[in-house]
Protein backbone atom coordinates (compact mmCIF):
# COMPACT_ATOMS: atom_id res chain seq x y z
CA UNK A 1 0.00 0.00 0.00
CA UNK A 2 1.50 3.64 -0.89
CA UNK A 3 1.65 6.33 1.81
CA UNK A 4 -0.84 8.45 -0.44
CA UNK A 5 -3.07 5.38 0.58
CA UNK A 6 -2.25 5.38 4.27
CA UNK A 7 -2.89 9.28 4.29
CA UNK A 8 -6.24 9.10 2.25
CA UNK A 9 -7.00 6.01 4.91
CA UNK A 10 -6.25 7.66 8.07
CA UNK A 11 -7.84 10.89 6.86
CA UNK A 12 -11.20 9.02 6.38
CA UNK A 13 -10.79 7.58 9.46
CA UNK A 14 -11.45 11.05 11.24
CA UNK A 15 -15.21 10.42 9.83
CA UNK A 16 -17.84 7.70 10.46
CA UNK A 17 -17.58 7.14 6.18
CA UNK A 18 -16.91 3.79 5.33
CA UNK A 19 -13.36 3.71 3.76
CA UNK A 20 -14.41 2.48 -0.15
CA UNK A 21 -12.40 1.75 -2.63
CA UNK A 22 -13.04 4.69 -4.82
CA UNK A 23 -13.18 6.88 -1.25
CA UNK A 24 -10.22 5.55 -0.45
CA UNK A 25 -8.80 6.24 -3.95
CA UNK A 26 -10.14 9.82 -4.54
CA UNK A 27 -8.76 10.74 -0.57
CA UNK A 28 -5.46 9.46 -1.57
CA UNK A 29 -5.37 12.24 -4.32
CA UNK A 30 -6.55 14.81 -2.18
CA UNK A 31 -4.21 14.51 1.07
CA UNK A 32 -1.93 11.46 -0.26
CA UNK A 33 1.15 14.07 -0.71
CA UNK A 34 0.51 15.65 3.24
CA UNK A 35 -0.61 19.04 1.70
CA UNK A 36 -4.49 20.67 1.41
CA UNK A 37 -6.18 20.76 -1.92
CA UNK A 38 -8.64 22.89 -3.50
CA UNK A 39 -10.62 21.01 -6.77
CA UNK A 40 -13.34 20.95 -8.44
CA UNK A 41 -15.21 17.86 -8.96
CA UNK A 42 -14.05 18.05 -12.56
CA UNK A 43 -10.26 17.99 -11.41
CA UNK A 44 -10.20 15.57 -9.59
CA UNK A 45 -11.84 13.37 -11.96
CA UNK A 46 -9.59 13.84 -14.66
CA UNK A 47 -6.48 13.11 -11.82
CA UNK A 48 -8.33 9.71 -11.15
CA UNK A 49 -8.59 9.06 -14.48
CA UNK A 50 -4.87 9.50 -15.43
CA UNK A 51 -4.30 7.17 -12.26
CA UNK A 52 -6.18 4.93 -13.54
CA UNK A 53 -9.14 4.61 -11.40
CA UNK A 54 -12.42 3.57 -12.70
CA UNK A 55 -14.73 6.23 -10.46
CA UNK A 56 -17.73 7.97 -12.85
CA UNK A 57 -18.57 12.06 -12.34
CA UNK A 58 -21.07 11.35 -10.91
CA UNK A 59 -19.82 9.29 -7.78
CA UNK A 60 -17.03 12.23 -7.48
CA UNK A 61 -19.15 14.56 -6.77
CA UNK A 62 -21.27 12.02 -4.47
CA UNK A 63 -17.95 11.28 -2.66
CA UNK A 64 -17.07 14.89 -2.43
CA UNK A 65 -20.64 15.87 -1.07
CA UNK A 66 -19.69 13.14 1.20
CA UNK A 67 -16.45 14.65 2.51
CA UNK A 68 -17.69 17.83 2.79
CA UNK A 69 -20.69 16.85 5.19
CA UNK A 70 -18.40 14.55 6.99
CA UNK A 71 -16.46 17.87 8.15
CA UNK A 72 -13.38 16.54 6.03
CA UNK A 73 -13.84 19.17 3.45
CA UNK A 74 -15.23 22.58 2.93
CA UNK A 75 -17.40 23.67 -0.22
CA UNK A 76 -16.25 27.04 -1.60
CA UNK A 77 -18.71 28.48 -4.13
CA UNK A 78 -17.35 31.01 -6.96
CA UNK A 79 -20.06 33.28 -8.81
CA UNK A 80 -22.51 31.08 -7.51
CA UNK A 81 -22.20 28.52 -10.18
CA UNK A 82 -18.54 26.87 -9.80
CA UNK A 83 -17.32 24.95 -6.80
CA UNK A 84 -14.21 24.30 -5.40
CA UNK A 85 -13.14 21.58 -2.37
CA UNK A 86 -11.24 22.70 0.06
CA UNK A 87 -9.03 20.33 2.40
CA UNK A 88 -8.55 22.60 4.54
CA UNK A 89 -11.64 23.27 7.35
CA UNK A 90 -10.13 26.23 8.96
CA UNK A 91 -11.79 29.33 8.36
CA UNK A 92 -9.70 31.30 5.90
CA UNK A 93 -10.05 33.56 3.44
CA UNK A 94 -9.44 32.68 -0.56
CA UNK A 95 -7.73 34.14 -3.41
CA UNK A 96 -9.79 33.42 -6.72
CA UNK A 97 -7.50 33.68 -10.22
CA UNK A 98 -9.84 34.76 -12.69
CA UNK A 99 -7.34 34.55 -15.45
CA UNK A 100 -6.93 30.83 -14.50
CA UNK A 101 -10.04 29.87 -12.92
CA UNK A 102 -8.38 28.51 -9.88
CA UNK A 103 -8.73 28.82 -5.83
CA UNK A 104 -5.41 29.44 -3.29
CA UNK A 105 -5.27 30.26 0.23
CA UNK A 106 -5.24 33.74 1.12
CA UNK A 107 -2.95 34.87 4.14
CA UNK A 108 -5.29 34.38 7.39
CA UNK A 109 -3.18 37.31 9.47
CA UNK A 110 -3.88 39.71 6.59
CA UNK A 111 -7.15 39.95 6.78
CA UNK A 112 -9.18 41.66 9.02
CA UNK A 113 -12.83 41.89 9.32
CA UNK A 114 -13.65 45.05 11.72
CA UNK A 115 -17.53 44.79 11.83
CA UNK A 116 -20.49 42.77 10.19
CA UNK A 117 -23.49 44.03 9.59
CA UNK A 118 -26.09 42.37 12.20
CA UNK A 119 -27.82 38.98 11.36
CA UNK A 120 -31.62 39.73 10.74
CA UNK A 121 -33.94 39.10 13.68
CA UNK A 122 -34.13 35.10 14.07
CA UNK A 123 -31.15 34.34 12.00
CA UNK A 124 -27.40 34.36 13.37
CA UNK A 125 -24.41 34.12 11.12
CA UNK A 126 -22.92 30.88 10.08
CA UNK A 127 -19.54 32.08 8.77
CA UNK A 128 -18.33 34.32 6.61
CA UNK A 129 -16.79 33.37 3.15
CA UNK A 130 -14.16 35.80 1.99
CA UNK A 131 -13.47 35.21 -1.76
CA UNK A 132 -10.75 37.91 -3.00
CA UNK A 133 -11.02 37.85 -6.73
CA UNK A 134 -7.76 38.20 -8.89
CA UNK A 135 -6.72 39.41 -12.32
CA UNK A 136 -3.13 39.37 -13.90
CA UNK A 137 -2.39 43.04 -14.28
CA UNK A 138 -1.88 43.88 -18.31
Amino acid sequence: MTQATERGKAWLAHSDLRPTRQRVALAALLVGDGQNRHVTAESLFVSAQETGEQVSLATVYNTLRAFCDAGLMQEVTVDGSRSYFDTNTHDHPHFYWEDGAHLTDAPSDELVISRLPKAPEGAEIASVDVVIRLRRKS
